[in-house]
């Protein structure tokens, strides 16, 4: 028999057994990160901010705060590895185990981890993007432009080619959609530290790295201190001055430097000594402060607004573009002559602005390139502070002027001068104009309805308009002035939501006669039809065939040389049906609207109103371009870039460079005889497949989503109702309807809340049914291989469910009372992870995705730990007394976890 323990042994066997429980923890953690493959930087990036997080934890937060986080992390990292019922169990007891208040805190602390796991991925692949720069030189990888390029040639030869290139176009539209969970000041928090890591690959050590390291953990210290949650929604105005940020600090520089090296690649070493091959290809647009559809705050002033605020920030940056690059044309006029040209502008310049002109000429004596450069500088401030004396009046003045210095300096000799970044301003002027993006307006065509009938009924009694008719008919009003002031590209294009007939687009010009009335110029409006339910994409070539007959459309195209948008919305029309349902009617109607378009000489243009997320059209851009049918793309792709996906895609110059490179290459291979042939050949060759898989999947979805009850039932089993309370964006959650009908709900709220219940099903549901109806399995792996938009659809449907966790989905479907339609949804869930799998092939899900594969499975037993927080609020809220008030505490604990759970999914809606 043992000896009695006494105090002293006891203790020290304590203190042992816990070094070494913290032992196996260190292993546990150790082996887990093994099995990801981290890249040994990232590995090394992950830890140090791991470990400056550990330390702000220490100091700043309760106490003990560090080690329930610890333990929480462990336990669900345990519960990730050997999936028992047992080690699940242990990590959603100790996540019930907080108070409210460490509950607060460890979901705050394991949101920041994500944000700080998020900047070091992010790192990794900007260090990647840069060493693949560096080894390849002037080569381009193969989905890039030049490559694009290199394979149109070698098919339809150099000059057929060189056209398409000269005719690209790249039309991403920027939009307010609430889907950025996290705050601005939370984001500029993240952009600091992306440039910290930077320098920190630069410090190569003693007190440089020492400085770096006390900066960060400053910065880390400021991002756990800043308050994760917006106090109330983000105005319109807002929403434009942060898309401002996004274009200030990356897309002014990061459009033209892709410019100048998609020329460098395609010229090679004559490259900056020669005219550029590349023309501007880039537009941007923006329904920031345009889009009114079922948002009541953005209103005829804000769109002016936005105007204004986008016009001011792309003159300042013109301006200070003008100066910059006058300010190093110091070519003395003895080696570099100016020409008789340049000469008569000068004149002119000096002559309209006297005191500046004596004051360039006395800085700049014998430097006339110079000199002209400065007082264009000038001209531009005088257009931004709208001095009449001096302002341009459009940007093709200042394109003008900007020629006559190009070719001085040409004939001069200066080819370099002329082709560096005197260039690249040219290039900006005609990528920006005056306004930035071109502000597009939407509105839902029931409203454009209920103000033509009112206005119809006002004429004959002589009532006034109503607010609603009012505010109508100044929208139009303010799209004229904004054209008057910034020009016809700044303003115009008019989107009409759920457009079901002809008239729905006929009454955009009713209304704006009505608002400009006879003696005075009407706007130029291109007016857009959305087709975005089932129904409306089915009837889409019709409604296009008899809109072309009206005089005000007909007039329109013959101005645009016969141009045609269409829009097509992916977020309704798989609410509608389901998601398979839906990419096969999206294809089917752009194959019709696109052979309409052939057969009437339109050269038309697809406005695809994607989303982030998978169930609303969101997945690799290139990969959707290039599984789309023939001539529905021609070198021309205009896309919504919604939330989260701007700053992910857009936030960062080297990140936004390579998107819009693989993009713009997307587009030119689109076009290619071989991708034409393969999307048309794969799309008949499978067309019973096809079939079987719309029909099956849409009654598999009609299922669950018609059956009796369901509304309800979703708003209990996943957060939908909290998340309209998150500050997201200023648009509401819905459109006005109770949760006891989802066609009102919008199609944001709909993905965002099955997203937080770990399912994603509104990006999957139906697809199992659809393959199982098939049952050929060797065919539908052929079909992977042969069939581009049914493997896109595989793919993107693998990534939906490898973020989805089957057992925390349980606990959200036990929230219910409904057995029968959770156990629809588990079925489902399992059935078509099965199919994916065995589709696609390596036995598990995304294994021919390692990169992808790594990054979610890093993320997810850190997202389980906030979803277990999560379902801890939750089921607290659902079993509360009907008709108590909701307690604060868990309300906040709730948003907390859902802002967390997106940024480790990266994914709202």
């Amino acid at each position: 028999m043992a000896e009695p323990t006494t105090p002293d042994t006891e203790a020290g066997t304590e203190a042992g057994t816990e070094a070494g429980a913290e032992s196996e923890s260190i292993d546990l953690v150790g082996r887990f990160e093994a099995e990801q493959r981290i890249p040994e930087q990232m590995r090394s990036d992950v830890h140090l901010l791991g470990e400056l997080l550990g330390r702000v934890l220490r100091e700043s937060g309760s106490p003990e705060l560090f080690e329930d986080v610890e333990r929480l992390r462990i336990a669900t990292i345990q519960a990730y590895t050997d999936e028992t019922d047992g080690a699940f169990a242990n990590a959603a007891s100790i996540a019930e185990s907080f108070s409210i208040q460490r509950a607060d805190e460890v979901a705050r602390a394991f949101t920041a981890y994500f944000h700080l796991v998020n900047t070091a991925e992010e790192h990794q692949r900007v260090r990647a993007l840069r060493e693949r720069e560096i080894v390849a030189r002037h080569e381009d990888g193969a989905d890039s432009i030049g490559a694009a390029f290199r394979q149109l040639t070698d098919e339809v030869g150099p000059d057929v080619a060189m056209d398409r290139l000269q005719s690209l176009k790249f039309h991403p539209v920027f939009t307010a959609h609430p889907t950025e969970a996290r705050r601005r000041a939370v984001s500029d928090s993240i952009r600091r530290l992306a440039g910290l890591l930077d320098e920190h690959d630069e410090a190569l050590g003693g007190t440089a790295r020492q400085r770096n390291e006390r900066s960060m953990l400053e910065e880390i210290d400021t991002l756990w201190r800043t308050a994760p949650l917006r106090a109330e929604k983000p105005s319109p105005v807002d929403e434009v001055r942060s898309i401002m940020a996004v274009f200030d600090e990356t897309l002014y520089t990061t459009i033209p430097a892709v410019y100048r090296k998609v020329d460098d690649v395609l010229q090679g070493e004559k490259a900056g000594d020669a005219a550029p091959i590349v023309r501007p290809f880039v537009r941007l647009g923006t329904w920031v402060g345009g889009d009114r559809d079922g948002n009541p705050f953005v209103t005829a002033s804000v769109t002016k607004q936005a105007a204004g605020i986008a016009s001011e920030h792309a003159l300042l940056g013109l301006e200070r573009t003008a100066a910059r690059v006058g300010r190093g044309l110091t070519l003395d006029a003895s080696t570099t002559p100016p020409s008789p040209e340049l000469r008569a502008l000068w004149h002119r310049l000096r002559a309209a602005d006297e005191a500046a002109g004596a004051e360039v000429a006395k800085r700049s004596p014998n430097e006339p390139h110079r000199r002209v450069l400065l007082l264009l500088a000038r001209r531009i401030a005088a257009t931004r502070t709208r001095d009449a004396d001096l302002a341009y009046a459009d940007p093709d003045q200042l394109l003008a002027d900007l020629t006559v210095v190009q070719q001085s300096l040409i004939a001069a000799g200066a080819v370099r001068q002329a082709y560096g970044q005197l260039q690249e301003f040219i290039w900006q002027v005609q990528t920006f104009g005056f306004h930035l993006a071109e502000l597009e307006v939407r509105q839902h065509s029931a409203i454009h309805r209920e103000v033509l009938a009112e206005l119809d009924e006002g004429t004959s009694t002589g009532e006034q308009p109503s607010e609603l008719a009012e505010e109508a008919l100044q929208v139009v009003r303010a799209i004229a002035q904004i054209q008057r002031r910034y020009g016809p590209r700044a303003a115009g294009r008019y989107i009409v939501s759920f457009t079901q007939s002809a008239e729905d687009l006929v009454n955009v010009h009713r209304l704006a006669a009505a608002a400009i009335g006879p003696n005075e110029t009407a706007p130029v409006l291109d007016v857009i039809p959305l087709f975005e339910t089932f129904a409306d994409l089915q009837a889409a070539p019709g409604i296009l065939a008899e809109v072309v007959q009206h005089p005000e459309f007909a007039a329109r195209l013959d101005a645009t040389g016969r141009r045609m948008e269409v829009m097509l919305g992916y977020s309704d029309s798989s609410k509608d049906v389901g998601p398979v349902a839906a990419t096969l009617a999206l294809y089917e109607a752009q194959r019709k609207i696109s052979a309409w378009a052939q057969d009437n000489d339109i050269e038309l243009t697809l406005f695809h109103g994607r989303g982030g997320a998978l169930g609303r059209g969101g997945g690799p851009a290139n990969s959707a371009i290039l599984a789309q049918p023939p001539h529905s793309v021609d070198g021309r792709f205009k896309l919504t870039e919604q939330g989260e996906v701007i700053f992910a895609r857009y936030g960062g110059r080297d990140i936004a460079m390579r998107h819009i490179d693989q993009v713009a290459a997307a587009v030119l291979l689109a076009s290619a005889p071989s991708t034409e042939e393969r999307n048309e050949d794969a799309a008949a060759r499978y067309a019973d497949v096809a079939a079987t898989m719309d029909l099956s999947s849409r009654e598999r979805f009609f299922s669950l989503v018609k059956a009796e009850g369901f509304a309800p039932w979703f708003a209990t089993v996943t957060p939908m109702e909290e998340v309209g309370l998150l500050a997201l964006g200023s648009r509401p959650a819905r459109r006005g309807l109770s949760v006891e009908s989802l066609e009102d709900l919008r199609a944001i709220p709909w993905v965002f809340s099955w997203t937080q219940a770990r399912m994603n099903l509104a990006g999957w549901f139906g697809l199992g049914t659809a393959l199982e109806s098939v049952g050929d399995e060797q065919r539908l792996v052929a079909a992977y291989r042969e069939w581009p938009l049914f493997h896109t659809l595989i793919d993107n449907v693998a990534m939906g469910l490898a973020k989805a966790d089957t057992r925390i989905a349980r606990h959200y479907l036990a929230l219910g009372d409904r057995d029968d339609l959770a156990a629809l949804v588990r079925e489902e869930m399992a059935l078509t992870r099965s199919w994916v799998i065995r589709i696609a092939g390596g036995g598990e899900l995304l294994a021919g995705k390692p990169v992808l594969q790594r990054a979610v499975k890093m993320r997810s037993p850190y997202v389980d730990a906030l979803s277990l927080l999560q379902l801890r609020a939750l089921r607290a809220l659902r079993e509360a007394p009907e008709g108590a008030p909701a307690d604060p505490d868990l309300q906040r604990l709730l948003l907390l976890s859902v802002s967390g759970v997106a940024a480790g999914l990266q994914n709202t809606g």
